[in-house]
């Protein structure tokens, strides 16, 4: 970490910070070991640790069991398929997986989570148990694998993550594993995030709830329900997923997909009321924070992943208990305490390097009826649309071949703003998704809708 940027150090209170939560959370859920690293700007920034491996302090490179954090990985190989067309989101799973059972659930409401489909597996105890007595896929989903009407709820669904992973492995024509390994974490250097452990890595253990005294779990091989928890990883590798989750890397997906992965596609499990679910990913508000990201969990083993866009940080922390240690409400703690001391700094202005004069033209102040926007032109050649006053619908615009621009957020996401044209070139107002703006309120010269009164602006006589 000496070679970072200066801009991205850390400073010693910070450190100390995220060092006292750590020790206070290892301590108090009597965890055997955990480990924690922070990431922004694309690197890891700081990584801590708390007690033994194998007679040895853990660091950022010792494997961890990752548990359904493991879905995000999965969740990334399907956006993949969608992004090069071999499959919609809006698929049932039958296209692809013809005799499962559950071929009316859509791609879509699997990697949501509102397929209706059993939060477990049938018999007993899955991650405690041998993968033989679970060879088929039918022996995941049993008779009966649907608890409510597909669409209509989320209900987490571990069999759910299953069918994605014979999803991904019906459209490559290779294991799930080999597909992760050539497509995911290859291209991202994730060297230490593997299907079965490889030292250095911690054991899974029970602690006692009222005596100080430990059991050694089982670290089964879940077979076909590796998709939705085999992983093992360290919290360095994690720390840098999640920079990828924020920003994005087109040798797996681009910006935009991992952004449309963390939109809400479902709404909150009732009495979750500040949780909701994307596409392969865990949202939650926390204070005025939003956070997207996956807690995990096996016999053994608690994790949790956040990350915040808004201020391009990503945090883990991994132990090996079963219970006691709320791994993913610290990794949320440790991010909010580095947003919170050290937010990032602005990069640097920068001016278009050629500037666009048709995208010159659209650029000022404009009125939808009597409420004043401004457009902005950026840099990156997008627009930005606001209002002057302190509400109103505000979205950012992506420039098309055709000379439109493409909504990307807000309420006009999807939508386009097209400059209309005069017969002589010159712009007459703007049209988006049918609100028409003017260069004045109501402008006369303008095809408002419902037409102006001729007699113009007046007082009350």
């Amino acid at each position: 970490m000496d070679a970072l940027p200066e801009e991205l150090h850390l400073l010693p209170a910070t450190r100390r910070a995220l060092l006292h939560r750590i020790a206070s959370a290892q301590s108090g859920g009597r965890a055997p070991s955990l480990t924690a690293a922070v990431a922004r700007g694309g690197a890891v920034v700081w990584e801590g640790a708390r007690t033994s491996v194998d007679g040895h302090g853990p660091d950022g490179n010792v494997q961890y069991r990752i548990g359904s954090i493991t879905k995000t990985f999965t969740a990334v190989l399907v956006m993949r398929l969608r992004d090069e067309g071999l499959l919609s989101l809006a698929d049932p799973v039958e296209k692809h997986l013809p005799g499962t059972g559950a071929g009316e659930v859509t791609v879509a409401q699997l990697l949501s989570h509102t397929g209706g489909l059993a939060a477990e597996t049938p018999g007993e105890w899955w991650e405690r148990s041998s993968a033989a007595l679970r060879p088929e896929l039918a022996d995941v989903l049993g008779e009966e694998p649907f608890r409510f009407e597909p669409g209509r709820r989320h209900h987490y669904s571990n069999p759910g993550y299953t069918l994605l992973g014979s999803l991904v492995e019906a459209l490559r024509g290779r294991p799930w594993e080999e597909a992760l390994r050539a497509e995911v974490l290859e291209p991202l250097g994730l060297n230490r995030t593997t299907v079965q452990p490889q030292a250095p890595h911690a054991g899974g253990w029970a602690v006692h709830p009222w005596a100080d005294v430990m059991l050694p779990e089982p670290a089964e091989d879940l077979g076909l329900m590796a998709p939705a928890g085999q992983l093992w990883s360290t919290a360095r590798d994690l720390a840098r997923f999640g920079q990828f989750l924020i920003h994005g890397d087109d040798r797996v997906l681009g910006a935009a997909t991992v952004a449309e992965m963390a939109v809400a596609a479902s709404p909150p499990e009732p009495g979750m009321a500040d949780h909701g679910y994307g596409l392969g990913l865990q949202l939650v508000q926390s204070g005025d924070r939003r956070f997207a990201g996956h807690s995990g969990s096996l016999p053994g083993f608690v994790a949790g992943l956040w990350v915040s866009a808004a201020d391009d940080v990503s945090a883990v922390v991994l132990a090996n208990c079963t219970s006691g240690l709320p791994a993913a409400t610290v990794a949320a703690e440790l991010l909010h305490l580095v947003a919170e001391a050290e937010p990032p700094i602005p990069a640097p202005w920068k001016p278009f390097a050629e500037a666009d004069p048709v995208a010159l033209e659209v650029c000022g102040p404009w009125y939808w009826g009597t409420a004043a926007h401004a457009v902005r032109l950026r840099s990156d050649g997008h627009l930005e649309l606001g209002p002057v006053a302190a509400q109103g619908r505000a979205a950012r615009f992506r420039p098309q071949p055709d000379g439109n621009w493409l909504g990307l957020s807000g309420y006009y996401a999807g939508e386009t703003l097209r400059a209309v044209r005069r017969a002589d070139g010159t712009v007459s107002h703007l049209d988006l998704g049918s609100f028409v703006f003017t260069r004045q309120p109501y402008d006369p010269e303008a095809p408002v809708p419902g037409g102006v009164d001729p007699q113009g602006w007046r007082g009350i006589g």
